[in-house]
């Protein structure tokens, strides 16, 4: 079976069609600039076609899925032939609250769901809708899936979730901690235990997804017990532009003194703070934070070892958390590729035991690969995570006895 997986932004729409079969890529691509210009990447993976970018029109989402299944269905470059050929879509929706502990088939009750938590993902939780819509306006007769960042998270007990805020907070408006990237935390925890010839339920896991959004979990036993975004993705780590955790009284300090909103102030903290914010403007970009911190810039020393400070701290929390660690995993784009931002880190972590092979660091970039030596007391290990794959897999699973 063919499946669409279609992740939509507010301004922009990605998708892959992936194979359940064997999971190969045969096409993907990003529409952007929704609502402005707009413009349309498409790739023929299958058949090794290479990029075609495409300047257009596309005023919403629904014109937007409309090019992604032209192109799919194109005479020389399409994969398919008709759409009678997509077995199912399977959508990412970045918020469930606490409605959804897995991924479901949707339905009228879930679109109804994920409108009422959209309060919690404004910036999210609208265009992913929006997708859904647009793709069940053109495929009518075709299964879709919801794949929920949050899902994951949901096994986290309330000493981990609840904020210390009067009770009421939580039970009228459900201010809680939610936790984000579940899908690519499933996904890598699940995968780490299969290469190790190990159960999920047999090993205690940190995945540490660091991308330009970053976050890490403690996954014991095959369950999230914590993790480190909260409410919304804000809370946490030192991220490419987002401040993670500060004292809560600064929002109200910078909205007093420069005469701005409570919402202005919010917003600087998500798109103006960070490592950018620490490298005084420099960059959210670690490749140029290295280049500039290799040519003696201080502001882009400081931002690299702030934030891997902060990912050595969660990670002694975590492992606190759990009573021991087995396995410490890196993903994502600076996880993946960035052997010196992982060195910053692991030479915080001697006290567990942990010993490294730099070498071996120095050598893996995107690429499954255990950079621990082998009497490393814990494990570390290098694990590209999928996120379309595994929301493909996971609709697969839920569509196959449908049809």
């Amino acid at each position: 079976m063919n499946i669409l997986v279609i992740n939509c932004g507010s301004s922009s729409l990605k998708f892959q069609v992936i194979s359940s079969d064997d999971g190969s890529v045969l096409a993907k691509g990003l529409c952007e600039r929704i609502g402005i210009d707009g413009a349309i990447t498409y790739e023929n993976v299958r058949d090794h076609l290479g990029k075609e970018k495409t300047v257009t029109q596309i005023e919403d989402h629904k014109k937007a899925i409309s090019l992604v299944l032209d192109a799919l269905t194109d005479v020389k470059g399409g994969v398919i032939r008709n759409l009678n050929e997509i077995g199912a879509v399977g959508h990412r929706i970045v918020h469930g609250g606490e409605k959804f502990t897995k991924s479901v088939v949707i339905d009228d009750s879930v679109l109804k769901a994920i409108r009422e938590v959209s309060d919690l993902a404004p910036l999210h939780n609208p265009a992913n809708l929006t997708g859904i819509l647009a793709c069940q306006a053109l495929m009518p007769n075709t299964p879709m899936v919801a794949v929920f960042d949050t899902a994951f998270h949901q096994t986290m007990p309330p000493k981990a979730f609840m904020y210390a805020l009067p009770k009421k907070y939580y039970e009228q408006y459900k201010i809680r901690r939610y936790g984000f990237h579940g899908t690519s935390h499933k996904y890598v925890s699940e995968k780490v235990a299969e290469y190790y010839g190990k159960k999920p339920e047999e090993l205690k896991t940190i995945v540490c997804h660091l991308g330009n959004g970053a976050s890490v979990s403690a996954v014991k036993y095959g369950k999230c017990i914590d993790t480190s975004m909260g409410l919304t993705p804000l809370e946490g780590l030192v991220m490419g532009t987002r401040s993670g955790d500060l004292d809560p009284a600064v929002v109200s300090y910078i909205a007093d003194k420069e005469n701005k909103s409570a919402y202005e102030v919010v917003q600087m903290l998500n798109k103006e703070s960070g490592v950018l914010g620490l490298s005084n403007g420099l960059s959210s970009d670690f490749r140029d934070l290295w280049k500039a911190r290799n040519e003696g810039n201080k502001d882009a020393t400081l931002a690299l070892d702030a934030w891997a400070y902060r990912v050595a701290k969660y990670i002694g929390a975590y492992a606190a958390a759990m009573n021991g660690v087995d396995v410490i995993a890196f993903t994502a784009g600076v996880g993946e590729n960035d052997c010196d931002s992982r060195k910053l880190i692991y030479d915080y972590l001697g006290y567990l035991g942990i010993t490294i092979d730099d070498a071996v660091n120095a050598a893996t970039r995107g690429k499954v690969q255990e950079i621990s030596t082998k009497d490393s007391k814990v494990k570390v290990i290098v694990y590209p995570t999928n996120e379309e794959l595994a929301i493909a897999q996971e609709t697969y699973a839920l569509v196959k006895d449908l049809k």
